[in-house]
């Protein structure tokens, strides 16, 4: 049975964190934005961090920006031919007026300053043209041992350090002010099998984890790692993790 080496740093992460841990949508939900698009042309991926749904993107438009204002993100960002990566804020896109088919930011919107953002969505989008805001909410095992220590951690220990902006995701985005016509969208949800190496990796990804650092409580992190580790079993053991997929869809 291995054990994983839990003096190591699991919770410093930036952007090669994010491209190594944060999962992957599921080719579905691409699938679907393309088929409400009006047209197959351009795509731009606002906040699109190191590229998750930026390069799903570029299986289905002609043309794919993905946009994000950290430098940090977009050097660790996917590589794809057909995407361009720019880095630029939300409330400021350095895209042409009247381009966009589809505009879409994922685990993003609750970061932005939305007036400001969807005054420039407005002004890119071409007619008829499709907004997406994506969230996935709150990871759940399917062992019920590790999800009641999951849940603990996530509302208990890292609770106080989560930023205002997280319960925005905790409710689906289903708060945010969305001045677009509605479309009712499928259900979809994220679906992994994860050794302890991937889960804590993701954990380290947090805001509230950062925080959690920035406050001296390396020691609470620390505990939390041996905790999940006295739970797994051997390390390289795969559990089942999802996470439910919310959407805010509307034609522009």
């Amino acid at each position: 049975m291995s054990t994983p080496n839990i003096s190591r740093n699991w919770f410093d992460a930036g952007g090669r964190g994010y491209a190594q841990f944060r999962p992957e949508y599921p080719a579905a939900l691409a699938d679907y934005l393309a088929e409400i698009a009006p047209r197959r042309g351009k795509a731009v991926d606002a906040g699109c961090g190191t590229g998750q749904l930026t390069v799903q993107l570029a299986r289905h438009f002609t043309e794919v920006i993905g946009l994000d204002p950290s430098a940090d993100q977009l050097e660790n960002a996917a590589p794809h031919a057909d995407v361009s990566y720019l880095c630029a804020p939300a409330e400021a896109l350095p895209v042409p007026d009247h381009s966009a088919d589809l505009i879409t930011a994922a685990q993003a919107a609750h970061w932005f300053d939305l007036p400001a953002f969807y005054a420039e969505a407005r002004r890119i989008a071409a007619p008829d043209a499709v907004i997406a805001l994506i969230s996935y909410g709150v990871l759940r095992f399917e062992n019920p041992t590790l999800n009641q220590r999951f849940a603990r951690f996530y509302r208990d220990e890292a609770g106080p350090y989560w930023p205002a902006e997280r319960r925005l995701v905790d409710s689906g985005y289903a708060d945010l002010d969305f001045p677009f016509a509605p479309f009712s969208p499928p259900a979809l949800v994220i679906e992994r099998d994860w050794n302890l190496a991937e889960f804590l990796g993701y954990v380290s990804t947090w805001s509230a984890v950062r925080r959690m650092t920035e406050a001296g409580r390396a020691d609470l992190l620390t505990e939390v790692a041996q905790n999940f580790a006295d739970l797994w079993g051997d390390a390289e053991q795969r559990h089942r993790v999802s996470w439910p997929i919310n959407l805010r869809v509307g034609r522009i």
